[in-house]
């Protein structure tokens, strides 16, 4: 709620509403996706009609409206991106994963979406990773280093968590 209240202090009292995106990054980067009653907990604080937060959780690809695997690929499938590779680089994504768009791979690990313009064009094909991150210049080449740095990630995670078990 802190962070939520540093989102909302940049805005005129009257306007706390204009908050609402910034609202819904931090919920879901908290929760991990944005279930109904977190929405409605968003709209509340707030002070909006949960109606009026579902219309914007809706239309932005960037929030998620069901669980995703640990790490959310987005790759921007924009005809620029297209042009400039995207449609190989979602063939091998989907290869190398064995899923589809909107789909999360079968240990949890990974989600694939695609995404409208990320303004990276000359940087194409691009993916977006946990919606904080973009990667550029997405070859065959740079997808699998990509992959193998989130397995290294994970694994070093595991590695950490269990020390703090012992």
């Amino acid at each position: 709620l802190r962070e939520i209240d540093r989102a909302v202090a940049k805005y005129p009292a009257d306007q706390k509403q204009s908050a609402v995106m910034a609202a819904l990054a931090i919920a879901q980067h908290e929760k991990g996706w944005l279930s109904t009653q977190t929405m409605d907990e968003v709209a509340e604080y707030l002070g909006m009609p949960p109606v009026a937060v579902y219309e914007v959780a809706s239309f932005y690809t960037m929030y998620n409206l069901a669980p995703t695997g640990r790490h959310k690929l987005c790759l921007c499938t924009n005809l620029p991106c297209a042009l400039s590779g995207a449609t190989e680089a979602a063939e091998h994504l989907q290869n190398r994963l064995g899923i589809g768009f909107n789909e999360t791979t079968a240990d949890g690990r990974i989600t694939l979406t695609e995404g409208e313009c990320f303004g990276a064009c000359g940087d194409a094909p691009v993916v977006l990773v946990n919606d904080r991150r973009m990667v550029r210049f997405m070859t065959p080449e740079a997808i699998d280093k990509m992959l193998a740095e989130l397995r290294s990630e994970e694994h070093t995670s595991e590695l950490q968590s269990r020390l703090h078990l012992v």
